[in-house]
């Protein structure tokens, strides 16, 4: 199962984090569920204290991320060169600058299923990977046919998600994150979370990251509360 997602990421002082969620949250309701055949919007919030991984400190520089759906590339380069969307984006707040990265995203099943179920858990670990990489194709190929699997076994994980950038065809109305891959693990609550990172199958999962092909950049772990803005709450024009 797959479908394709532009991701906006506002960054600055964490002194900014209100002003960003309220105008991400205004633009969202106001003008984006509205774009042509945006099928959802869903705003990611920083979890600042109670998330826990054993391995690694959570990054929490990240102001506020919003994902707008669609069903394909050609829909999703539609809705973001409109000029309703480019005009939304025009006047950030005083000290936050945004980025815009179109992915092709795609879900695996967890433990026990045989296909992906939809994205309905409310904190996910977003997580990724940034460049250089010795060789990005052996890199993402690598990671897209052994990680998912292993990812699957923390208990009482609901979705894996791991997002490939679409490069081509997709116009820079916002600056694009240069990224490898990302993924993304959904948990119902951060117990829930903080309980898999304790499991066995995290630590399988940290012996198989030392095996990846070999890369140099960043990765970067996310903690985060996801709110779902549906279409049906506005009337969508073209």
């Amino acid at each position: 199962m797959a479908d394709f997602v532009y991701e906006i990421v506002l960054t600055g002082d964490r002194s900014h984090r209100h002003a960003a969620r309220t105008w991400l949250r205004d633009l969202a309701a106001s003008t984006w569920l509205a774009l042509p055949d945006v099928s959802a919007v869903d705003i990611y919030e920083i979890v600042e204290d109670g998330a826990k991984d054993p391995f690694l400190e959570p990054d929490l520089d990240l102001l506020v991320l919003a994902m707008l759906h669609f069903p394909t590339l050609d829909t999703l380069a539609a809705a973001v060169t409109h000029s309703r969307f480019g005009a939304s984006l025009a006047t950030p707040p005083n000290g936050i600058a945004a980025t815009g990265t179109a992915f092709e995203r795609r879900f695996f099943p967890v433990a026990g299923e045989t296909a992906p179920g939809p994205l309905l858990a409310e904190f996910s670990y977003v997580v990724r990977y940034h460049p250089p990489a010795e060789d990005a194709a052996h890199f993402i190929a690598h990671y897209l046919a052994d990680h998912p699997p292993l990812m699957a076994k923390l208990p009482e994980i609901r979705s894996i998600l791991c997002y490939l950038p679409v490069r081509d065809g997709t116009p820079d109305v916002l600056p694009p994150v240069d990224y490898i891959i990302g993924n993304e693990v959904v948990f119902d609550s951060v117990d829930a979370f903080n309980a898999a990172m304790a499991s066995p199958a995290r630590k399988e999962m940290r012996a198989h990251f030392h095996k990846f092909p070999q890369f140099s950049g960043r990765n970067t772990h996310f903690p985060m509360l996801r709110t779902r803005l549906n279409p049906s709450a506005v009337g969508q024009t073209s």
